[in-house]
């Protein structure tokens, strides 16, 4: 694995155009979960970890920050960098960017290690805690991305 994981390229569907001619938000989500599938699910996580293990996962939380838009036959590639874990979760983040080398996009998720006899929130093997340390490792020799840790909130609004 190299550091970030890098998907393959993706393309950007005429299903997922919206009325203003370009791509709607929802797929945004979509590129990026195909992004974290091709890392997460490639020897970790996946079909067979399910089905032989009984565990899976799911996303507690994503935020997306969009930056400049993608219309019908773009070329993406999403980049994924996983910047925490515990035993019962882990944390990443993405960027999805044009073929052409711009960022359009990034995302920032939780993700739950879930027991399906539950279904509940449970520890992860000792095995795939190994994984994801192998893979921490390697990924905490890049810097940590300036627009992870993002919140939502309107400066000197109500709430800031």
């Amino acid at each position: 694995m190299t550091a970030p994981f890098t998907s393959a390229p993706m393309r950007v569907l005429p299903d997922w155009i919206d009325y203003n001619g370009h791509l709607n938000m929802a797929y945004y989500s979509v590129l990026f979960d195909q992004g974290a599938e091709a890392m997460f699910h490639t020897g970790i996580f996946g079909k067979e970890y399910r089905e032989t293990r009984g565990f899976t996962t799911f996303s507690a939380e994503f935020h997306v920050c969009y930056l400049r838009e993608l219309h019908e036959g773009d070329a993406v590639y999403v980049t994924t960098q996983l910047l925490d874990f515990d035993a019962k979760r882990f944390h990443f983040y993405q960027e999805l960017y044009h073929e052409d080398g711009w960022l359009s996009a990034t995302g920032e998720g939780l993700g739950l290690h879930i027991d399906q006899s539950g279904p509940r929130v449970a520890a992860m093997p000792d095995d795939v805690q190994d994984k994801l340390a192998a893979m921490l490792k390697e990924h905490s020799a890049l810097p940590h991305p300036e627009r992870a840790g993002r919140r939502i909130a309107i400066p000197g609004g109500r709430f800031d």
